[in-house]
C-alpha cells in the first residue's frame, strides 16, 4: 500500500508560474510545499527561449529565458520545497486529491490542503485550424521547432514557410535565418501582426523577412515530405479569395497559430472555465470556482510577458498560504462580475470577492486603437487607468486599482473594464514590453 502525502500546498507545473507560486507561498509561511513537474528539469518553456527580453518589469533588466528561470530555480534550491520531476499527474478531483506517477515511486496519492494550477499552455495544431492537403513530414509547431534547434541541436528544415505571426513564429523566423535556413515569408490571416511590435521589428524587419498580412495557407503539397504550400489572400470574412492562390516551394511549414491554456486537469477538478480565455474563472486572489484551488500564468489565459505570469503566480501563492494558515472562507456576499466593456475582449480576474487589496486587471483589446485610456469603470465613473499611445490585440494591457478605488464597488454595482478614446491625445505609454513566456 503506497503512502499518501498531505502537503500544505501542491503546485502542478514548474515553469515561471509554478516556481513563482511555490516561492510566494513558502515565503508567506507555508513550509510543506510540493512542486510536481512532468519534465526532467525546472523552468517550463523558458530553457528553450534563449532570446532576450524577459524580466524588464520584475527585475528591471533584460534577461534570456534560461537566465530568468535560473533566478527562481536558485531561490527554490535554497528552500526545502519538495520537487518531483519526471512526475505526471494523471487525475485531479474536486477535493484536490491528486493521482500522479513516476518511474521511481510508481503511483502517488497526494492530498494537499491547497492547490495551484500552473500547467501553462499548448500549441494549436494543423488539425485544429483545418488546413487541407496531404499529411507529409515537415509540418511542425513553432514551439517544437524552437526546442529542436535550441535544445536538441536539430534543424527541422532548410526552406521554411511560417503560418501565423505570434511571438514564437516571429522569433523562429529569425532563428531559422540565423541557422542558415531560408524563410520565404510569414503569413498572417489577420490584417495586423499577432506578436509584439518589438518582435516584428527585431525578427522580421531587421532580417528582411517579408510579412504577408491577410494571407493564409490553403493547401499542403507533398506525399512523404512537404514540397510546397498554396497561400491565398483572405477577405474581411477571413475566407480565401478565389484567384489569389500562389504556390510557394518549401520543405517545412512552421505553425504559429495560437496557444491554448492546458486545462484538462482543471476540467477533472470541476473548475469553471471562461469561454473567452479558455482558462479558469478566477477572483482577485486567483482562486477558481473550486474552494482551495488557485490558478496562475498561462493556464489562466495566455500572457505576452513572463513578468505578468510571475505577478499572477505570486498573488496565487500568497492566497494559497492565506487559505491554509488563516482558514479563509469565501465571502458571503455575492461576487462582483467584472465585465469586458468597449473594445475589450476579456478581463482577468473575472470576479471580485474581496475589496481590501490592490488588484491588477489584465485584458486584451479586440482591435488596434491609438490615443486611448484603459479604465476600470464602476457605474459611470472611471476609477483607474492611464493614457496609452496605442493598444493592440497581441499585447496584454494591465490596469491597477487600489483598495481606496475599490471600496465603493459594493454600493455602485456594475464593474467593467473598457478602452475609451483619450480626449487629451498623446499618451504616457503602456507597460514595459518584453518577449512573452511562450
Amino acid at each position: 500500500m503506497h503512502k499518501v502525502r498531505k502537503p500544505d500546498l501542491a503546485v502542478i507545473g514548474a515553469g515561471p508560474a509554478g516556481l513563482g507560486a511555490a516561492l510566494a507561498a513558502y515565503e508567506a509561511g507555508l513550509k510543506d510545499v510540493m512542486i510536481i513537474e512532468r519534465d526532467v528539469e525546472l523552468g517550463g518553456i523558458l530553457p528553450q527561449c534563449i532570446h532576450d527580453g524577459f524580466g524588464s518589469i520584475v527585475f528591471k533588466e533584460t534577461l534570456t529565458g534560461p537566465q530568468y528561470a535560473q533566478r527562481f530555480i536558485d531561490r527554490v534550491e535554497k528552500t526545502d520545497i519538495e520537487v518531483k520531476l519526471n512526475t505526471m499527474v494523471l487525475d485531479l478531483k474536486p477535493d484536490r486529491s491528486i493521482t500522479a506517477v513516476n518511474a521511481r515511486e510508481g503511483i502517488l496519492e497526494i492530498r494537499p490542503r491547497s492547490l495551484v494550477l500552473a500547467m501553462g499552455c499548448r500549441e494549436r495544431t494543423r488539425h485544429q485550424i483545418l488546413i487541407p492537403g496531404y499529411r507529409p513530414a515537415g509540418v511542425i509547431c513553432a514551439g517544437a521547432a524552437q526546442r529542436d534547434i535550441n535544445i536538441e541541436g536539430l534543424l527541422p528544415g532548410r526552406r521554411v514557410v511560417i503560418l501565423g505571426s505570434g511571438d514564437i513564429g516571429l522569433i523562429m523566423a529569425r532563428r531559422f535565418t540565423l541557422e542558415g535556413a531560408e524563410v520565404e515569408g510569414v503569413y498572417e490571416i489577420m490584417d495586423h501582426p499577432g506578436g509584439l511590435t518589438r518582435n516584428v521589428v527585431q525578427c522580421l524587419h531587421d532580417f528582411d523577412i517579408p510579412l504577408h498580412l491577410s494571407h493564409t495557407v490553403t493547401f499542403i503539397h507533398g506525399r512523404k515530405r512537404v514540397e510546397a504550400v498554396t497561400v491565398s489572400r483572405v477577405g474581411e470574412d477571413l475566407k480565401p479569395v478565389r484567384g489569389t492562390e500562389r504556390v510557394v516551394p518549401c520543405d517545412t511549414l512552421v505553425l504559429s497559430v495560437g496557444l491554448i491554456p492546458e486545462n484538462e486537469l482543471s476540467k477533472k477538478a470541476g473548475v469553471a472555465l471562461d469561454p473567452a480565455t479558455a482558462g479558469p474563472v478566477v477572483d482577485e486572489r486567483m482562486e477558481t470556482s473550486v474552494d482551495g484551488i488557485f490558478a496562475c500564468g498561462n493556464v489562466m489565459n495566455v500572457f505576452d510577458l513572463v513578468d505578468y505570469v510571475t505577478h499572477t503566480a505570486e498573488v496565487a501563492g500568497r492566497a494559497a498560504a492565506e487559505y491554509v494558515l488563516v482558514g479563509r472562507k469565501r465571502e458571503r456576499e455575492a461576487p462582483l462580475r467584472v465585465e469586458p466593456g468597449r473594445n475589450v475582449k476579456f478581463v482577468v480576474p473575472q470576479i471580485l470577492r474581496g475589496l481590501d487589496r490592490e488588484v491588477s486587471f489584465y485584458f486584451r483589446v479586440r482591435h488596434p486603437e491609438r490615443a486611448v485610456r484603459p479604465n476600470l469603470v464602476v457605474g459611470e465613473k472611471a476609477l483607474a487607468g492611464r493614457r496609452a499611445k496605442m493598444v493592440r490585440p497581441p499585447e496584454m494591457v494591465r490596469v491597477k486599482a487600489g483598495p481606496e478605488e475599490l471600496k465603493s464597488l459594493r454600493e455602485r454595482g456594475e464593474v467593467r473594464i473598457e478602452v475609451m478614446p483619450d480626449t487629451g491625445g498623446g499618451g504616457e505609454g503602456g507597460e514595459e514590453e518584453g518577449d512573452g513566456a511562450k
